[in-house]
């Protein structure tokens, strides 16, 4: 229920009451490179979640996410399988957590309290402790959001979520937080910005050994069936072999009569000097004269554990730098920004709360130049992708990086009923597909106006039942 108090709406206090954790093997198509890391297969990690309001109404929502080894922790020591059994440990430790708090809360100070108390409980990686609470938190938005019958736009915009109070972060001002926050406008398409993997194959020329599915697997064929015009090219921190991928890449997409990207270091230089080297030969180059002039920023180049220590310096003149990997806690920007970054990444796996935060922030502080982008880690068709579409566009980003319809074909794993159920909700998402329905990227951009359905993001719900308990 939400109080109405001196004119003023309230937001409703909450109480999560059971956790289920699924999860579904996922087989990529085609190896998607990203740094020393080649991803061919990772299970998908789904939440469902029950919650009460305060009047002991009850609702059910859901989230989903892949769980990807090598990026929330990148110890050679450890295997890709213990990788994922860490983010599966962070799922168990934040379920308990939040089923542990008795008190009804906020939305957003019982996500804040699950994030607290799972870093307690899981010290030593940020990124790892935030995977479970990111999860419990999209989910309860989710079962509130059908409980109340409003869609994800209307509870963020007019903050029955609950951002403000002792749980905010004392540089924020709960006013004008909800300013912010009742000032956003969700759009209804967004431009996709397709990933150029380290791996992928640029021409068709360059296909070894076809997968033949009858969707694109080189840049030159995702141009001609999605009309993409964003791109994210992923660096190897290899000068040499860098730059002559540039330049192929180069040839392709200087037959567009415009584009614009960004460059993904993935934590790769060792240093400002190589970057520097990179940045300077590219420039040098007239082949690559286009490709330059279309770099909007770019992303995390030093490995984080040197980054907050290592001052951009004169590469800040050069262009935008944006935090990814090192975006690992509330004060995490605030430290970039003195070593001359400009951006941070929303990342839905960091959490719904987090990405509303940074926006608030970078739209109060009165900083000119500071930017907050989209990127993905491989959201998969269903829950995954639709929340964070709906996110990053009622953030006003214009674009997005998408890549998991490229390396995933379409909703791999789940039954035709539960296919069929998204499919028809969202006719605008998806396209059918010879086995399923697809994402659909049309002149580069996604149309996400069914977005706006009742709960977060989703008329539809996975089937839980054709699922695995989470291993």
């Amino acid at each position: 229920m939400n109080r109405n108090i001196g004119g003023r709406v309230t937001a409703p206090r909450i109480r999560i009451v059971e956790i289920d954790a699924f999860e579904r093997d996922t087989r990529l198509r085609l190896p998607f490179r990203f740094g020393v890391a080649t991803l061919e297969r990772a299970p998908q990690a789904f939440l469902r979640v029950r919650l009460e309001d305060e009047t002991g109404k009850i609702a059910i929502g859901a989230a989903a996410e892949m769980m990807v080894p090598k990026w929330f922790d990148k110890n050679p020591a450890l295997t890709p399988a213990q990788n994922v059994d860490q983010l599966r440990g962070s799922i168990r430790v934040s379920a308990a957590a939040s089923l542990e708090a008795s008190a009804p809360a906020t939305l957003f100070g019982a996500a804040r309290l699950n994030e607290m108390e799972t870093a307690r409980r899981l010290p030593g990686n940020p990124l790892v402790a935030g995977f479970g609470p990111s999860l419990i938190a999209r989910a309860a938005l989710d079962a509130y959001c059908r409980l109340a019958g409003i869609s994800f736009f209307d509870a963020v915009r007019g903050n029955l979520v609950g951002i403000g109070g002792p749980m905010l972060p004392g540089d924020i001002d709960t006013n004008a937080a909800s300013a912010v926050l009742a000032g956003l406008r969700p759009a209804d398409s967004i431009a996709a910005r397709h990933t150029i993997g380290l791996l992928d194959p640029i021409t068709e020329s360059d296909i070894v050994h076809p997968v033949d599915d009858g969707l694109p697997e080189s840049l030159e064929a995702v141009i001609a069936r999605y009309g993409n015009r964003w791109f994210k090219i992923k660096l190897s921190g290899v000068v040499d072999a860098d730059i002559d991928r540039l330049a192929r890449i180069a040839v392709v997409l200087d037959r567009l009569p415009d584009y614009r990207l960004t460059v993904d270091g993935n934590e790769q230089f060792s240093a400002a000097e190589p970057l520097a080297d990179l940045l300077a030969r590219i420039a040098g180059m007239p082949p690559l004269a286009r490709l330059r002039a279309a770099i909007a920023f770019v992303e995390q180049p030093f490995s984080r554990a040197i980054t907050m220590e290592t001052p951009l310096g004169a590469l800040a003149a050069q262009l935008p730098f944006l935090i990814d990997e090192s975006d690992d806690g509330d004060e995490a920007f605030a430290h970039a920004r003195e070593l001359g970054y400009t951006g941070v990444s929303s990342k839905t796996c960091k959490g719904v709360y987090r990405s509303l935060l940074k926006a608030i922030r970078i739209r109060t502080t009165g900083v000119p130049g500071l930017f907050l982008s989209g990127e993905d880690l491989t959201c998969q068709a269903g829950l995954a992708v639709q929340q964070d579409l709906a996110l990053v566009s009622l953030l006003g980003l214009s674009h997005v990086e998408r890549n998991g319809h490229h390396y995933v074909a379409g909703m791999q794993g789940a039954p035709q009923a539960e296919m069929a159920r998204f499919a028809a909700a969202h006719p605008d998402i998806y396209e059918q597909g010879a086995e399923g329905p697809l994402l659909s990227i049309r002149d580069g951009r996604i149309s996400i106006a069914s977005l706006g359905a009742i709960g977060y993001a989703s008329s539809a719900l996975p089937d839980f039942e054709a699922m695995k308990p989470l291993s």
